[in-house]
């Protein structure tokens, strides 16, 4: 896709230069850059750790079984 972007003259050099320097086009230069930044981005953002509140004294109830979903439903619906 063609567009246009407003770069400042030293960073566009900059861009020329390592471009250049590589055997690459500038677009390439460009999309790898991008590309770097994006992904930096978005696995800063995957890294944070939530925070979900809790109340009461914590803990697990007696007789509570984290591995058997069926018992889990069944105290949950008050079956037990």
């Amino acid at each position: 896709m063609r567009t246009t972007i407003n770069i400042s003259d030293r960073l566009l050099q900059e861009a020329k230069l390592r471009a250049a320097g590589s055997q690459k086009t500038l677009t390439s230069v460009i999309e790898d850059a991008l590309r770097l930044a994006l992904d930096a981005k978005q696995a800063q953002a995957s890294n944070r750790r939530i925070k979900i509140p809790t109340s009461g004294s914590g803990g697990l109830l007696p007789g509570v079984d984290l591995d058997d979903s069926a018992s889990l439903l069944d105290r949950m619906e008050g079956r037990t």
